[in-house]
Order: structure tokens, then sequence, then C-alpha cells
């Protein structure tokens, strides 16, 4: 085994030429009031990664043009397709009315671990809360769905681009195993 040179990768990869090309994953994501700007940059390059339909930036989350963002996101902000809205039920309600099952990644009562995401759940939009006080009651109260990453340790969370990485892989995981 040895480790692919950067150009040897780089050939293997989607240009931002042909990437509007591609058929993307019937996933949504939704993050409403993110506070970090460096998460928001994360949550872009990770959803370029997943080739996800869209990406919705609502509340008070910072959204491009921000150098901030830019430097951790590498670019994918021209790559992944977003919107900002004020309010996230405007865009909730519009995709709900299109068919998309809306789900929250947060702990619930439900008790749905993200492991058993199947294909029923598709089209999707995943929302992503807060990162004190996670996912809004208004916006848990529109949701269809909620899935929770299992916490093994004493902590009960962890960083929201961090989560969405583990949740976004398991959801492309299955979709690509469909």
């Amino acid at each position: 085994m040895r480790k692919l040179t950067h150009a040897e990768i780089k050939a293997t990869r989607k240009t931002a030429g042909n990437i509007n090309d591609e058929e993307r994953n019937p996933v949504y994501v939704l993050c409403d009031n993110i506070r970090s700007i460096y998460n928001v940059g994360s949550i872009f390059r990770t959803s370029d990664a997943a080739l996800i339909k869209k990406l919705f930036l609502t509340g008070y989350t910072p959204y491009p043009p921000r150098k901030e963002i830019d430097k951790v996101a590498l670019g994918a902000t021209l790559t992944v397709p977003w919107e900002y809205y004020k309010n996230p039920s405007d865009i909730i309600f519009k995709l709900k009315s299109e068919g998309v099952k809306i789900g929250v990644l947060e702990i619930t009562d439900s008790k749905n671990l993200i492991w058993n995401f199947n294909k029923s759940d598709l089209p999707v939009c995943l929302i992503l809360g807060n990162e004190i006080s996670g996912v809004s009651k208004e916006l848990i109260d529109l949701a269809d769905l909620s899935y929770e990453i299992p916490m093994y340790g004493m902590k009960q969370s962890l960083n929201v681009s961090v989560s969405y990485g583990i949740a976004i892989f398991e959801i492309i995981r299955k979709i690509v195993s469909i």
C-alpha cells in the first residue's frame, strides 16, 4: 500500500466544471442558527463530499461570501447549491409540499439512532441546530423523523459539524448500498 499523490487524487475527482452534471443524492440539509462561521465552512465541505442536493442556511447562520467560511470550505461554497432563508419554516413547508420528509439530528424521546436510517426516509431534509441549544422546539414540531448519534461517554453531544459528518455519511452509505 502507498499513499496517493495529490495529482493522482485530483485526477480521479470531479471538477467544478462537471460537478453540476452529476446526479445529487436526495438529501437536503438545513442549518438553523449555527453560531460558528467555521462550522458552516466545515458543513459546506462535508456537503460537497456527500454530493447533497442543496444546503439551506437559516436564522442567524453565517452565509457566503465570507472569507472565514471560504477558508474552511476550500471552494465548496462554489460547488454546493445553497440558499439563505431568514425563517426556516418557509423552506420546510415548501419541501414538505414537494414530498420531502423532514428529519432532525437531535436527541429526542424517539431514540431513533442514525444507523436506522432507511430507503423509505428518502428524500429527506436533515436539520442541524444551534451548537448550544440544538434544534428548536418549533422545528422539531415540524419534523417527520428524528435521528440520534449514540453517545457512550460522559458527554451528551458532539460538535455540530462532526455530528453532521457522521450522520450524512451513514445516510450516503445506505443510499449507495440500496
